[in-house]
């Protein structure tokens, strides 16, 4: 077995992460996207416009720029409901993407994993103010600070990088494919953290995305529960919901059933099929599938009070740091407990993104509901051309029907 490191899964996941959103406030209008989050205490309504059904058809239709091979979109909520698709779910037999198609959902599995944990919270089972180190011995680094639980769960715990030898680099869409089967165990993600290796910044004074900070929450789940991770999140959310369509694949690099299929461009310009990997790599902060209806159904529960979370509990997932902790690059944090926060056109949306290889998704939505929006597509290159998409979409579903034509 090939003893496997998480760096690269935690930069790629802070490109569909922190960077998306800072890359949004860059790239759009001015006054299209807020590069400050909103506060956490949002009104008890949200104005929103009418569905423009002509701008979200051409938000996904547009394969080309970037390059994809496939696009979905669900829009539901009190302001309208919509769904539309483009491409295909399989480039050999040419099916067209249908609603309980799968795909791998990438980072919104860390929104999860911190329900659970906050489950537990409120059940008095976990201390979010108490040291992640009290609950797992011996897992971190002697020499590391103490992390407050909570401060895993909205990135701002100050871990050292993970490192990552030359053989294991996945920096090529060739050596990522080269390393599809690699088994991973969680042990192995966290052992790529360093021992002589400052933190990079006092836990709780700055905010950095860190996908390795789920890998810890995910064990934190284990240790408390006595089960595994994935089964936790199938007793108290997926089973409760009817999410039938959602699983933690684990060591599987298959994904059973109708499902979208992902591709990446080689060097040569080539497309390769990318949809079988061993999502281990991944685990507690990036394996998921699931659907766009499984995820709008869990979204909609979440931000429900009292059906997933009791209501004091769910503000947390609405607070955002005290605004002297920025993000590392300076600018506010975006990232609550779960969840991450943008506004557009004047709307604020809470929620995650996620990203895979050859797949890219959101589930955000309105505190109030008024609006949710969750889409998956199959970009073929792993770059920053996949904003091209994300700003179309978010653009479509907050926009004034006026404004966008």
């Amino acid at each position: 077995m090939i003893v496997m490191t998480s760096t690269f899964l935690s930069r790629r996941a802070l490109v569909s992460g922190a960077v998306t959103v800072a890359l949004l406030a860059a790239a759009a209008a001015p006054a299209a996207v807020a590069a400050t989050p909103p506060p956490a205490t949002s009104p008890a309504s949200t104005t929103l416009p009418p569905l423009d059904t002509a701008a979200l058809r051409a938000a996904i239709s547009d394969l080309d720029h970037p390059q994809a091979t496939a696009a979905q979109l669900l829009i539901s909520g009190k302001a309208g409901h919509w769904y539309g698709t483009a491409g295909v779910e399989d480039r050999r037999t040419g099916a067209p993407v249908c609603q309980d198609d799968t795909f791998r959902a990438g980072s919104i599995t860390k929104v999860f994993v911190a329900t659970a944990v906050l489950q537990l919270s409120a059940e008095g089972r976990l201390d979010l103010d108490r040291p992640v180190q009290d609950y797992l011995p011996g897992v971190l680094p002697d020499g590391y600070a103490p992390i407050k639980v909570s401060q895993l769960l909205n990135h701002t715990s100050g871990l050292p990088d993970e490192r990552i030898p030359d053989s294991q680099r996945t920096d090529t869409p060739e050596q990522i494919l080269e390393h599809r089967y690699d088994q991973w165990t969680p042990m192995q993600l966290v052992a790529a953290l360093p021992e002589d290796a400052p933190m990079k910044f006092t836990p709780g004074t700055k905010q950095e995305y860190r996908g390795m900070n789920y890998v810890l929450a995910a064990l934190l789940l284990e240790k408390v529960t006595g089960k595994p991770y994935g089964k936790v999140i199938g007793d108290r959310i997926l089973r409760p919901l009817g999410l039938r369509h959602t699983s933690f694949p684990g060591n599987d690099p298959k994904i059973h059933g109708r499902h979208v299929h992902g591709y990446l461009a080689m060097s040569d310009g080539t497309l390769q099929d990318a949809t079988e990997y061993n999502q281990s790599e991944a685990w507690g902060e990036g394996e998921i599938i699931s659907t766009t209806r499984d995820l709008n159904r869990f979204i909609t529960a979440l931000f429900t009070p009292g059906k997933l979370l009791p209501r004091a509990t769910l503000d947390k997932m609405f607070a955002l740091p005290a605004p002297e902790v920025r993000m590392v690059d300076g600018s506010p944090a975006r990232y609550s407990v779960g969840l991450q926060t943008v506004t557009v056109n004047g709307v604020s949306l809470w929620g995650k993104t996620g990203e895979r290889y050859g797949y890219n998704s959101a589930m955000v939505a309105t505190r109030d509901l008024a609006r949710s929006a969750v889409f998956s597509w199959t970009p073929t290159h792993r770059d920053a051309t996949q904003l091209q998409m994300t700003l179309r979409i978010a653009d479509a579903i907050t926009k004034p029907e006026a404004a966008s034509r």
